[in-house]
């Protein structure tokens, strides 16, 4: 499975020719509301986990996908069902929206 951490999706995104990612946060609904991740240039989409079988035809197997969760074993999880769908370009976040904050954006609340 591959990982990005925090600081190099950060490092990423704000490099010259950035490949387009999709963040795709597999959280509850009120865990967005909560603690809402925004990563500038991203398209980000909110699919909770158990909703992904249902709208896999939504997302875009060519697509490179960085999931999310809360401290990253709920977006693992869906890394893997997505590579057992033919996603060859899905990774998860290390440490989830936690890492998130505390790694690149203080402004994300812990919870």
């Amino acid at each position: 499975m591959k990982q990005l951490s925090g600081p190099e999706l950060h490092a990423h995104q704000t490099a010259p020719g950035a490949a387009a990612l999709l963040l795709l946060d597999v959280r509850e609904d009120w865990e967005v509301q909560l603690a809402p991740v925004t990563v500038s240039g991203l398209r980000c989409v909110h699919i909770p986990m158990n909703e992904i079988p249902a709208h896999l035809a939504e997302l875009d197997p060519a697509q490179p996908v960085v999931c999310i969760c809360h401290h990253g074993a709920r977006s693992a999880q869906v890394v893997a069902f997505l590579e057992r769908q033919g996603f060859d370009a899905v990774y998860n976040l290390a440490g989830g929206s936690d890492a998130w904050s505390m790694q690149v954006d203080s402004s994300v609340p812990r919870y």
